[in-house]
């Protein structure tokens, strides 16, 4: 175990360089930000030739470059021997190169790091990853912070931890945080990044999925779990191949978390899962999902089998590799023989409640955090799931501020071709609407319950108000549940 008071003493060098992600992103320009973004370096190396403390850890870290040792001690005063020791970093030839990546990240209102293994292919340098390889920040581990649920809870669980990113996001806001993991190497660097960001101790624990927590439950789990679908008896990558055949891993999470969860607790998974032929998307997962619960499931994306099998064959750095070929090959036929035409990836949200399951193939652009409008929508279910047609029919609805109406029609025609109603927030989801339904959410200012507002509408269009009712009510459900409409128990 490695000294915390070492780890104590490497934060305050960190802060003494200023040694922050904005101040690295001041330090190498946007441009060389986002070519190192691509895994790129070059913009950066020429931004940072000064020899100050904030350039030499940048280099050192972010750049994986080798330092002088004069450079190194002067950015990490009396720390060089002891990170060496272990096997944090490495000296020789008086040159200190990095042993691990140690990246500022940004949270809200302070200043993070986070280690992990270093990045690997930087400047498209061959590269092969080790089995126990710890992934660090990445654009998937960013898309789950970003969806989680910021509220207070008693008890959270990040499950399949990783570098532990996920665990100090969960700190903020939980009284206790678990992280479990299989990779003792990504237990080793959780405990260290929990020290480096002086976060309240986590419990970390060794062990396969729900395994290290049996018996417990949570008020809020999230996961990024070895997702990839890739063929059986290949080589395991820890940090993206879960060893269970096809998605497996992601229907066990799905299945088992609920009973995991206390009421009203979430399960919030990023996830891929097979698309089969001759079989819808959303048919496959709902029956992943309990009856006994409410979920909300977005496809954010789909590939072809052609091109999945490149992107992990290249992240595990065998493009170009003596057996790409055959890999690919063996990759591809296993597909065809599991009848696999595609991959879904986006998010699955679990609430221990009773509710509907929604699915949603959405693969537009979103406000970002995006866990605002997931637990919007889970609010406006719970609301839903209480009120009967006659108590909806006495609420009294409002259209949500960001919902915006564009119409389609050819000029100087009196009635619009298509009525669209669109969100500017959130899901940022859009709809069409015939005139009633838009004449509905035109009027819903909170003055007139549901049941007045359809038989005005219907005594204006010149339809029985019965038919109206029977016909408009489960459509002003659906608005409420995503987003476009809100109830209030009473005028104003």
């Amino acid at each position: 175990m490695t000294d915390p008071n070492l780890v104590v003493r490497l934060r305050a060098a960190l802060v003494g360089a200023g040694y922050t992600h904005d101040a690295v992103v001041d330090q190498i320009g946007p441009e060389a930000h986002a070519a190192l973004g691509r895994n790129e370096t070059t913009p950066a190396r020429r931004r940072t030739r000064d020899g100050s403390p904030l350039s030499t850890l940048v280099r050192l870290f972010l750049l994986q470059t080798a330092v002088s040792r004069a450079a190194a001690d002067a950015a990490l005063p009396d720390l060089v021997q002891d990170l060496r020791a272990e096997r944090l970093v490495e000296h020789s030839a008086g040159e200190v190169t990095a042993l691990v990546d140690c990246r500022p990240y940004a949270d809200d209102d302070r200043d993070l790091w986070v280690l992990s293994d270093l990045t690997p292919g930087l400047d498209g340098s061959p590269h092969r990853v080790r089995a126990d390889h710890v992934l660090g920040i990445s654009p998937a581990s960013t898309s789950l912070a970003q969806l989680t649920l910021r509220h207070d809870v008693d008890r959270s669980l990040d499950l399949g931890t990783g570098c532990g990113v996920q665990a100090l996001h969960l700190a903020r806001h939980s009284r206790h945080v678990v992280a479990t993991d299989v990779n003792a190497r990504a237990l080793w660097l959780t405990r260290l990044n929990a020290v480096l960001n002086e976060t309240d101790p986590i419990d970390v624990r060794a062990g396969s999925l729900f395994e290290p927590v049996a018996g417990e439950q949570f008020d809020l789990v999230t996961t990024n779990p070895p997702f990839v679908i890739s063929p059986p008896g290949g080589e395991v990558l820890t940090y993206r191949d879960s060893g269970l055949p096809g998605d497996r891993v992601v229907e066990e999470i799905v299945r088992t978390a609920p009973t995991h969860l206390t009421e009203g607790g979430w399960a919030q998974v990023l996830a891929n899962w097979a698309i089969v032929r001759d079989r819808p998307w959303d048919e496959r997962l709902a029956g992943w999902l309990d009856d006994g619960t409410s979920a909300l499931t977005v496809q954010r994306e789909v590939l072809d089998p052609a091109a999945y099998v490149e992107l992990w064959l290249k992240d595990a750095g065998l493009h170009g590799a003596a057996d790409y070929l055959a890999r690919y090959d063996a990759w591809s036929g296993w597909f065809e023989e599991q009848r696999i035409e595609g991959v879904g990836f986006g998010w699955i949200n679990v609430r221990n409640a009773p509710g509907p399951h929604t699915f949603l193939d959405h693969p537009y652009a979103v406000e970002q955090p995006i866990a605002p409008a997931v637990a919007a929508w889970g609010e406006a279910v719970a609301t839903l799931e209480a009120l009967d047609d006659q108590a909806l029919l006495s609420a009294y609805p409002v259209v949500a501020s960001d919902v915006r109406q564009e119409t389609d029609g050819r000029p100087g025609e009196p009635d619009p071709q298509t009525i669209v109603l669109r969100q500017q927030r959130g899901l940022r989801r859009a709809r069409t609407a015939d005139t009633v339904l838009a004449g509905f959410v035109g009027a819903a200012d909170g003055d007139l319950p549901t049941g007045r507002l359809l038989e005005a509408l219907a005594t204006l269009v010149g339809r029985d108000p019965v038919e109206v009712r029977a016909a408009y009510l489960p459509e002003v459900r659906a608005l409420v549940a995503e987003g476009y409409l809100r109830l209030d128990p009473a005028p104003g």
